[in-house]
């Protein structure tokens, strides 16, 4: 199959069932064939047989089947309205869709009220939705004609939204349009469509990126109106009809955080602050954001004039090599070293991994850039248009524009694919080779290995055009120092031109330090054979530390880690081997200076970072108790056994840290990596304890012990910082509860020496400090009940005086060590407490009071505490709990440890809505990538404004965001939906009635 071909684009007038030329795979071990044929045999008779007659086409069937196996969104489309299905069908795709934008259109011109308009865009939007997908999953559409449509479908809800409330405000008397029926003409509102919308791009689940200014000095308002409040209510109005979810689900998702400084700026910004603020302020990437703009809504003359007037701030007068530099700072933030092994098929973000959509897309705007302001034929908006134009100009060559545009169009239809499963703005295929399986199917590949090979020869050609991109030009430094006299420092004006032309800002100041290592007196330069490679070794640290995002910085945080380190030779050589692993420490040094800490005490972890297989896939519990046990198997003494195993966990962190930070692990692998570390830590120290106190003190006549992981470790949702919530059960024969060895102990008594002689195993310190920070407060009781709790009082305790709060914490129980038959009585007991039924007002009640104390102790208006704030990770934690602790005696299948796999089930047994699932995984997402940067790389609360800026920078991408303003926006919006949806469902629900 050719998953770059055109499609069906020369059958206009051909009913849609007609022009269908490919299918998803169905493949024999699929789990339920047959759902589609159930559903079509439901049907009334008149309708099945409408589209029984449909389906004899080619490919029509096996379309509708492969979607009702592999995409439940759209399966639910077709299953709400079997009519609507047919229209499609039998529709002339292109002319159905112009007519189904006209018609809604019409109507919300019609529309009596905001509701009415909200629905009717709902509709317009679900129809549209399905119509694409099967035109794209069909090939009844090239792929450019799906983000077309797309991007016509949104431009369209834009426009529609904004007539309805400038008629409003017209027939309020605040507004005075010279054309009531075209309200917009002249009222000095003007919308941006930026991004992909901008360029007519769209992918299938996209946000659309929005900037709305005003020209305050030009506008149709009645005299008494002041322009910035009515725009700022108007703008919030339109990103209310189209992203609200209601039960018609929602049009788009808005982004309005494009704007200028949008964490401390107004949703709508007047003319003059714009240009005032480009023209100070702007920086290289917001001009080839602007590359894209155009008006799609609003006032177009007034829109036109803007653009117009922000041109010379896009597009600069000369061969703009002046920004050069700053283009090889874009290129190194996406570039930090991500590892030079294959890249992964499973868990790939086609978008901004290594050679995805981004890469091209940079690829062409940054060339843009830098010629546009003297070819204005470069000065186009699509990626593929500007790829051709470079090639058509002789700024790329043919073969170039020809490779990157079969591997755009490929890549973009893996990204509509994956987001088509359930309508989510996702852009990452599956962590795992069975899920990348089933999505080869439904994308129409026989397997997984014939997708992968398409997948990877598309990833490697553009990251071959990619890394070539300013090659010959580049002044970070490809070529070595040439032989200069670096102990010389600032003295020499060679050496500054040359760091100058590297790219550092601050070239005499990083001559100086340069002399300082050479002639300085650090403490690891002690032995001179160290000192003598260092010297040999300057030339590629230089090269080294000039391919860091932040240069200049990066010699800063390089000269604090030598001072820290006190034997260092071997680490010397190793970098010195390894070039790219400069940028990597560097990055490491400048973002999370624990990390560097550690490096510093123990250069020896630098060895995990040269393993072959260290970017390569997560290893699983398995490999990790494999190494776990490798490491500590020839101890000497219980002593070098602790030292192991705190090594070996700091080791572990290190690794897991450096790949959160270089971008090629996902935070969600990253939480399952530090649980399973922890996981394994945990059951080989207690069974090495357990051997020794038993070598001691005796067993007991059929003992017992388990350990029960709570909180984060139980979730598998751990961060580099995590303590350990733990419980200890045990059992024994009550007949005969005392041990057998030399100092015998009983019963209670023995599993309580034993529960603190597992704690001080993981909380002495030793030369290697401490394992784990232990917590047990969870255990019955807290603090005043036993360290270790038997089996059947801990079964009492659950089932007769546990507070709410202490099931909504059993949600999150897992057994992380014990016999398969004692876990198996555990589980049994902790399910038959979390199943059993209860009144959803008290629990509602007990919930949000929780909450309301948790706020009082901790606090809530502290947007970056992503734990404690109002609508932050508590919240959706909470909101999981509950859900669980009301529903899982009729829906058992509710219940799991991992708080965006409640939410999943939730929403599949109909208990949580679709809507608010997609916000709280969201949200629960973003915090996830962010709490793993914060808990890498700050030990206190995070402030932004006196965080570093290589942190902001790392946050800013693991947010997905172009810079930090944008990140702080987008959290303080995504924590009020989550709130909104807290109090919805809990503050909503919730009785007058309190109880345990």
């Amino acid at each position: 199959m050719n998953h770059s071909a055109p499609g069906n684009a020369d059958k206009h007038g051909e009913r849609l069932a007609a022009r269908f030329a490919e299918a998803p795979h169905i493949a024999a071990s699929v789990t339920d064939q047959g759902r589609f044929e159930r559903w079509l045999a439901e049907l009334e008779p008149a309708q099945f047989t409408r589209l029984e007659a449909l389906l004899a086409h080619r490919f029509a069937r096996g379309i509708l089947a492969g979607i009702a196996e592999f995409s439940p969104y759209l399966f639910e489309l077709l299953r709400a309205d079997p009519q609507r299905l047919i229209r499609l069908l039998e529709c002339d795709p292109d002319a159905h869709l112009a007519t189904l934008i006209a018609e809604a259109n019409g109507a919300v011109l019609a529309a009596s009220d905001e509701a009415e308009v909200m629905r009717l865009l709902r509709r317009m939007k679900a129809e549209a939705a399905l119509l694409i997908a099967l035109c794209d999953i069909g090939g009844g559409w090239p792929v450019m004609r799906v983000t077309a449509a797309l991007t016509d479908l949104a431009v369209a809800s834009v426009r529609a939204a904004l007539q309805y409330l400038l008629r409003q405000e017209a027939a309020r008397g605040k507004l005075s349009p010279p054309n009531p029926e075209a309200p917009e003409e002249g009222c000095g509102l003007i919308v941006l469509a930026m991004g992909k919308m901008g360029a007519g791009e769209l992918n299938y689940s996209s946000d659309i990126d929005l900037i709305v200014f005003f020209d305050p000095d030009n506008t149709t308002l009645a005299a008494d109106i002041e322009p910035q409040p009515f725009f700022v209510r108007v703008t919030q109005g339109m990103a209310r009809i189209l992203q609200q979810r209601t039960y018609d689900g929602y049009v788009f998702r808005v982004d309005l955080r494009l704007r200028p400084d949008p964490s401390s700026t107004q949703v709508a910004i007047s003319r003059d602050a714009a240009l005032n603020y480009y023209e100070r302020e702007g920086r290289t990437w917001e001009r080839a954001a602007m590359i894209k703009a155009r008006v799609c809504a609003g006032d177009p003359r007034a829109g036109a004039a803007l653009l117009a007037e922000i041109a010379p701030f896009v597009w600069r007068k000369h061969l703009d090599f002046a920004a050069l530099a700053d283009v090889h700072d874009m290129k190194r933030q996406m570039q930090t070293y991500r590892g030079q092994s294959e890249v992964a098929v499973e868990g790939h973000n086609v978008k901004v991994g290594r050679g995805g959509i981004r890469e091209i897309e940079f690829f062409a705007q940054t060339q843009q850039l830098i010629a546009g302001g003297r070819h204005p034929e470069l000065r186009v908006r699509p990626t593929l248009a500007a790829l051709g134009v470079l090639a058509s100009s002789n700024w790329i060559t043919v073969s170039a524009r020809d490779e990157l545009t079969t591997a755009y169009q490929f890549l973009r239809r893996v990204e509509h694919r994956l987001q088509m499963i359930a309508d989510e703005q996702t852009h990452t295929l599956p962590e795992d080779k069975e899920a990348v399986e089933r999505f080869a199917w439904f994308f129409g590949y026989p397997d997984r290995e014939a997708f992968a090979r398409d997948l990877l020869r598309q990833l490697e050609i553009v990251q071959g055009h990619y890394e070539k991109l300013f090659e010959g030009d580049d002044p970070t430094g490809t070529a070595k120092l040439p032989a200069l006299d670096y102990s010389a420092g600032p003295d020499d004006p060679r050496l500054l031109q040359y760091l100058a032309t590297l790219g550092f800002k601050k070239p005499a100041a990083v001559a100086q330090t340069v002399r300082d290592w050479i002639t300085g007196e650090y403490r690891v330069f002690r032995v001179e054979a160290t000192r003598n490679a260092f010297v040999e070794f300057v030339p590629a640290l230089i090269d080294g530390l000039a391919h860091a995002e932040e240069p200049d910085r990066a010699v800063v945080a390089f000269d604090h880690f030598l001072g820290a380190l006190q034997r260092g030779g071997r680490l010397i050589t190793l970098l010195g081997q390894n070039r790219d692993l400069v940028a990597l420490v560097a990055l490491v040094l400048g973002a999370a200076p624990r990390l560097g800490e550690m490096l510093a005490r123990q250069p020896q972890l630098m060895d995990g970072l040269i393993d072959p297989r260290f970017f390569g896939a997560m290893p699983d519990r398995q490999e990790l108790s494999g190494r776990l046990a490798t490491t500590v198997q020839d101890a000497g003494s219980y002593e070098e056994f602790l030292d192991r195993l705190r090594l070996f966990g700091q080791e572990s962190l290190f690794l897991i840290g450096t790949r959160i930070l270089s971008g090629t692990v996902s935070a969600q692998q990253a939480s399952t990596a530090f649980a399973d570390v922890a996981e394994g830590i945990v059951h080989t120290v207690h069974g090495l304890v357990a051997d020794r106190f038993a070598a001691q003190h005796g067993r007991i006549k059929g003992q017992e012990s388990a350990i029960i992981a709570m909180g984060r470790l139980g979730s598998r949702e751990m961060t580099a910082s995590s303590d350990l919530d733990l419980i200890l059960l045990y059992d024994f024969d009550s007949d005969n509860p005392d041990s057998d060895g030399a100092k015998s102990l009983q019963g209670a008594h023995y599993f309580a020496r034993f529960t603190q002689r597992l704690i001080s195993a993981f909380t002495t310190r030793t030369n290697y400090g401490v394992l784990y920070e232990i917590d047990m407060r969870l255990r019955p009781s807290g603090r005043a009940g036993p360290v270790a709790s038997s089996l059947v009082s801990f079964a009492d305790y659950q089932a007769n005086e546990a507070w709410t709060w202490e099931h909504m914490a059993l949600t999150r129980a897992r057994v992380v060590s014990a016999s398969p038959e004692f876990r198996e009585r555990i589980e049994r007991v902790i399910r038959d407490v979390l199943t059993r039924r209860r009144d959803p007002g008290i629990i509602a009640n007990d919930v949000a009071d929780m909450r309301r104390a948790i706020a009082q102790e901790k606090g809530e208006a502290d947007c970056w505490d992503l734990k404690y704030a109002a609508g932050a990770m508590v919240d959706i934690d909470f909101i999981a709990q509950y859900l669980q602790l009301v529903h899982a005696h009729e829906k058992p299948e509710i219940l799991d440890v991992g708080t965006t796999q409640v939410l999943d089930n939730a929403c599949r047994l109909g208990v949580l809505a679709q809507s608010e699932t997609e916000i709280l995984r969201a949200a629960a997402r973003l915090y996830h990538d962010l709490t793993q940067i914060l808990r890498l790389c700050v030990s206190d609360r995070f402030k932004p404004e006196t965080a570093g800026t290589d942190l902001l920078r790392v946050m800013a991408r693991a947010g997905d965001a172009p810079h930090f303003s944008s990140l702080e926006a987008r959290v303080k919006e995504t924590q009020s939906e989550v709130r909104r949806v807290f109090r919805a469902l809990l503050e909503g629900t919730s009785s007058s009635a309190s109880a345990r």
